[in-house]
């Protein structure tokens, strides 16, 4: 029987703490091709059912303030956390949709059972960030689209050094330009039941390149 994820979650924050502070040695890609910051754009009207559905379920989470913007200085051990997290619940946490688990085409919850889908992953990365020390206001839940022009959801981690995502589809931490996906919204910094759009500089870029031929 696996064992309950809340004693595993105990276990683990215990080993994690945020560094605030510090100097960054590990490898960051000084020439990656695309922005360190995402451009942010107006409020949403609303935010993604998904959210809502959240909301009312988990309401103490929900239930907050608006806080003052923070990012998170880069250390060796902010890094070392970021890296632990995502790879314990990439490889603990069973994938499967929503209408598979639930028979209902969008249900965002944690993973407490051990299965869960793109954003019950992301959920699960935020609540144990925050539980071990991470301020809210560096955890952003995000919309992207993929390729096909199907949604997906994962986590941002607001940085002094770029915005990272924690991705249940790709185990190494990237760039949020350094991934495959588009950019559509995201929970703003100060409140995370405001969401906000987000223009994607890489596509506008490649249209007014395309149009240029």
């Amino acid at each position: 029987m696996m064992r309950s994820l809340r004693s595993v979650f105990a276990s683990r924050n215990a080993k994690i703490s945020v560094a605030l502070a510090g100097c960054v040695c590990f490898w960051i890609s000084a020439a990656s091709a695309g922005p360190r910051f995402a451009r942010v754009g107006e409020r949403t009207q609303s935010p993604p059912i998904g959210w809502v559905q959240f909301c009312q379920t988990y309401i103490a989470v929900c239930d907050t303030t608006p806080l003052p913007p923070r990012d998170v200085v880069l250390s060796d051990r902010a890094w070392d956390d970021l890296k632990r997290v995502n790879d314990w619940v990439n490889h603990t946490i069973k994938s499967e949709t929503d209408m598979d688990h639930y028979g209902m085409i969008q249900w965002w919850r944690y993973p407490d059972d051990g299965i869960g889908a793109c954003h019950s992953y992301a959920l699960l990365k935020r609540r144990m960030l925050i539980k071990a020390g991470w301020p809210r206001t560096a955890l952003l839940m995000t919309i992207v689209h993929e390729a096909n022009g199907e949604g997906h959801a994962l986590l941002t981690v607001k940085t002094n050094r770029g915005e990272y995502i924690l991705d249940n589809l790709e185990d190494r931490i990237l760039l949020w330009s350094e991934t495959p996906y588009r950019f559509y919204k995201r929970q703003s910094q100060s409140d995370p039941n405001v969401w906000v759009w987000l223009n994607d500089v890489r596509y506008t870029a490649a249209i007014r390149t395309s149009s240029l031929r």
